[in-house]
C-alpha cells in the first residue's frame, strides 16, 4: 500500500500548489492548460491503445463494460459524492464535482494505476507507483488551475481504487498473466482518449461508466484459457 499511499499524498501536495497559483493565473490561460492537457491526454491513450493485440475483445469489452457501468451508473454515483462534498463545502461556484470525477478517472483509469498497483500488490515493488506519483502530482497542479479544489479531493478515490487492486492481486497472482495486463492497458488507453475528448468539449463521454471494461479480459481470458 505505500505506493498507494505517497500517490494520493503526491496528488494532494500538488493540488495545494495549484490552490497557491489559481488565483495567479488568468483565466483565458488556465482554459489553454486544460485545453494542453486534454490533447496531452489524448496522446498518452493512443498510445496506450496499441498495447493489446485482441482488437475484438477491445470492442467486446468497451461495448459490455460500458453497458455494465450504464446500468450500475457509475458516473452518476461519482458525480453525487462530488456533489456532497461540494455541499458540505457550500461553494458551489468551485465546481468541486467536476475537478473530483475528471480527475478520478485520469489518475485511475490508466495502465500505470492498474499495472503499478499489480506489482505492487504481487512483489512489494513500489517503483511504477512512485513514478505515477510524481507524474500525477504535477498534472495536478495544473488540473487545479483549471478545475479548482475538486482535483485534491481525487486522492481518496487513488487511495480506494489502487488499494483495492494491490489487495486484490495479492488473491488474483494466477489470473493476472502479462497477457491479461496487456489487454486491460489497452482498454485503459481507450478510455483514457475519451477524457482526454472530454477535455476538448467536443462531446461528453461518460467515461466513469465504461470502468468495467478494463476488467473484462480477466474474465475472458479466465473463461477461455
Amino acid at each position: 500500500m505505500l505506493g498507494t499511499i505517497v500517490n494520493a499524498l503526491a496528488v494532494v501536495v500538488g493540488g495545494l500548489i495549484g490552490l497557491l497559483f489559481k488565483n495567479v493565473i488568468p483565466e483565458k490561460i488556465a482554459d489553454a492548460l486544460l485545453k494542453a492537457a486534454g490533447l496531452a491526454v489524448i496522446t498518452v491513450g493512443i498510445k496506450l491503445m496499441f498495447a493489446g493485440d485482441n482488437l475484438t475483445l477491445l470492442i467486446m469489452s468497451i461495448i459490455i463494460g460500458t453497458a455494465i457501468g450504464e446500468l450500475i451508473n457509475i458516473e452518476g454515483k461519482l458525480d453525487n459524492l462530488g456533489g456532497m462534498v461540494e455541499g458540505k463545502m457550500k461553494n458551489k461556484q468551485s465546481n468541486i464535482a467536476l475537478g473530483f470525477v475528471t480527475c478520478t478517472l485520469i489518475y485511475c483509469v490508466g495502465s500505470m494505476a492498474i499495472v503499478g498497483s499489480i506489482q505492487s500488490g504481487l512483489s512489494g515493488n513500489h517503483e511504477i507507483l512512485f513514478s505515477k506519483a510524481l507524474l500525477d502530482g504535477i498534472m495536478s497542479i495544473t488540473m487545479t488551475v483549471s478545475l479548482g479544489v475538486g482535483v485534491i479531493f481525487s486522492s481518496i478515490s487513488i487511495l480506494i481504487y489502487q488499494g483495492t487492486i494491490t489487495l486484490l492481486a495479492q488473491f488474483m497472482q494466477s489470473l493476472l498473466s502479462d497477457v491479461v495486463v496487456r489487454e486491460m492497458t489497452s482498454i485503459g488507453g481507450t478510455l483514457i482518449m475519451a477524457i482526454g475528448l472530454n477535455f476538448l468539449e467536443i462531446k461528453r463521454i461518460k467515461v466513469g461508466n465504461m470502468l468495467p471494461a478494463i476488467f473484462i479480459p480477466i474474465i475472458y481470458y479466465l473463461i477461455f484459457s
